[in-house]
């Protein structure tokens, strides 16, 4: 029986309990959960390792959050969800077939070397279009059944009407001022229909990241144009986002997987793209970059509550901008996903899950 609409809350740390008292660990009843996917830039190959441990260990995934590099990972295995023989070794071929030298895409005055950086910082716009991405999400996505958020619809009123889809993407409204989550946000915020609306263009949207890739417009029913970047601006690791609003037990877990960065050695990193950019690195300004993205994430991993749920991938030899990337080293990060996983899924425990959340 449904629950009184008014007092309904999304589950995904999930409604109404199933443990029971097999043994092992882990000893919550069926293998299904929740996923939320922090951003990161290529780091998103860790990521993709890790989901495919989680499937390969019988995991079925219900619904995902992600942002930046995680909306794109979250988008391929929302719609592989509604693919039940799409096997862990299949998503990691599609995911690991990417050409990620092709995200650098630059077109206009950003194709020329020494003023294209700086044309586009001035102008506000990316040195990079992100056409190749946005193509490639769509292409996919169009492959497994799915074009418009309508695709990914979930039969489950145990959710609020807006949050009834199997995929959620973060993503910062620059003219709006806010952090806005689509589909959920489509009719709150800009008076469309979420149903109408196409997956790859959110997802495009969240890995805006700022400089680097051109920003996305979306027109409200209004007129009103906002100007959308990357979702790590307001959170890289949502790691909430699915969480339970009335406090009760969850039916299943939310697992997150972040590949956030050690900060002292991302700020290296940044220094060494912008210069490579031709951009030069004002130590300030590489502090605030990688503090906006990176921060209050790194903070909220502290606390238990988050901790015991977090898959954490080292990432400290890839940075988020290494799009050069080879097929050796794309193969060793997602291994190290992946045994990331496995080391979690090892020690996890479902009642100290439940006790930690609470």
């Amino acid at each position: 029986m449904n629950p009184d609409p008014q007092t309904t809350s999304e589950p995904t740390t999930s409604a109404t309990a199933t443990s029971t008292t097999t043994s092992g660990k882990n000893s919550h009843r069926s293998k299904d959960a929740d996923l939320v996917l922090s951003g990161g830039g290529v780091k998103g190959i860790g990521l993709i390792g890790a989901v495919v441990a989680l499937m390969d260990a019988g995991y079925r995934i219900h619904r995902v959050s992600g942002t930046s590099a995680g909306s794109i990972v979250g988008a391929i295995v929302a719609a592989a969800s509604g693919h039940e023989s799409m096997t862990g070794a299949e998503v990691k071929e599609l995911a690991l077939g990417l050409d990620y030298r092709k995200f650098l895409d630059p077109g206009g005055l950003e194709r020329l070397p020494l003023i294209g950086p700086a044309t586009a910082m001035l102008r506000g716009t990316g040195i990079y279009r992100g056409d190749y991405i946005h193509g490639w999400v769509r292409s996919e996505l169009k492959n497994l059944g799915v074009s418009t958020f309508g695709d990914l619809a979930v039969d489950d009123h145990n959710l609020p009407p807006e949050r009834r889809y199997s995929l959620v993407v973060t993503v910062a409204d620059l003219t709006t001022g806010q952090m806005v989550r689509l589909p959920w946000d489509y009719q709150r915020v800009y008076g469309l229909d979420p149903d109408e609306q196409p997956v790859a263009d959110a997802v495009r949207a969240s890995m805006a990241i700022p400089f680097f890739f051109r920003p996305v417009t979306l027109t409200s029913s209004t007129g009103l144009t906002s100007t959308l970047v990357d979702g790590g601006l307001m959170s890289n690791f949502p790691i909430d986002s699915l969480d339970r609003s009335d406090l009760k037990r969850p039916r299943w877990p939310t697992f997150g997987v972040t590949v956030l960065p050690n900060i002292p050695r991302l700020n290296d990193r940044v220094v060494a793209a912008l210069k490579l950019m031709r951009l030069g690195a004002p130590p300030l300004m590489v502090s605030i970059m990688t503090i906006a993205l990176f921060g209050h994430d790194q903070t909220y991993l502290n606390q238990p509550s988050v901790s015991s749920r977090a898959i954490r991938v080292d990432s400290s030899e890839v940075s988020m901008i290494d799009f050069d990337i080879s097929k050796q080293e794309t193969e060793a990060f997602f291994a190290k996903g992946y045994a990331a996983a496995e080391d979690f899924l090892s020690t996890w425990d479902w009642h100290a899950y439940l006790s930690q959340l609470r």
